[in-house]
C-alpha cells in the first residue's frame, strides 16, 4: 500500500514479501556500523522481524517504517519512517539506504515526505532522531531537514551514547 510518492520514489508499507530486501538492508555495512546487528540472517527471521515490528507498528500506531522504491522499476532501495519507542518521549524518525543508493538524495526526498505525513496525517508535533556521533552523513541530513541537536542519551540496554536531535513540526 503506497502512502506517498516523491519525484523518484514510491513510499509504501512493508509486507512479508519485502523480507529479502529487509534482510539485505539490515545486513548492509552502514546499517551494521551505525544501527547495529539485528540478527536477521534468514528470510524467516526477516519475515518475523517485519511482522513483529513494522506490521505491529502500523496496527498499533497507524505509522511505522516504510519501503522506499524507485518509481521506474519498483526496486526497493531503502527505508524511512516513524517509530514509537518506549525509551524515548517523542516519536523517533529514521532512515537507511542500501549501499548503492546512499548519498544520492533519496534520504532527503523520502524524509521530507515522511515528515509531512507525520505532521498532516498523524498530527505529530515533535519528532526526534537518534544517531551515533560518528554517523556524520545522518547528522548532516538531519540538520538539512531542520532537526537540531538536543542532548546525548543512552536509551538502550547496550548503553551506547547517542545524539538526540529534535524537530518541532
Amino acid at each position: 500500500m503506497i502512502v506517498a510518492e516523491t519525484n523518484r520514489l514510491t513510499i509504501s508499507k512493508f509486507t512479508i514479501e519485502d523480507a529479502p530486501f529487509f534482510m539485505a538492508l539490515v545486513n548492509s555495512p552502514n546499517w551494521l556500523k551505525y544501527i547495529g546487528d539485528r540478527n536477521v540472517k534468514t528470510i524467516k527471521q526477516a519475515e518475523d522481524s517485519i511482522t513483529n515490528s513494522h506490521l505491529k507498528s502500523y496496527k498499533t500506531n497507524g505509522f511505522g517504517f516504510y519501503v522506499l522504491r524507485l518509481k521506474e522499476t519498483l526496486e526497493p532501495i531503502g527505508t524511512c519512517g516513524l517509530i514509537k519507542r518506549e525509551e524515548l518521549e517523542n516519536i523517533d524518525f529514521g532512515f537507511a539506504m542500501l549501499p548503492g543508493y546512499e548519498g544520492l538524495g533519496f534520504g532527503l526526498e523520502s524524509s521530507q515526505a515522511i515528515i509531512e505525513i507525520a505532521k498532516s496525517n498523524f498530527k505529530i508535533e515533535k519528532l526526534v532522531a537518534i544517531t551515533l556521533e560518528i554517523n556524520k552523513n545522518s547528522i548532516k541530513l538531519l540538520e538539512k531537514l531542520g532537526f537540531s541537536f538536543e542532548k546525548k542519551v543512552k536509551p538502550f540496554e547496550d548503553n551506547k551514547e547517542l545524539l538526540l536531535f529534535a524537530k518541532t513540526l
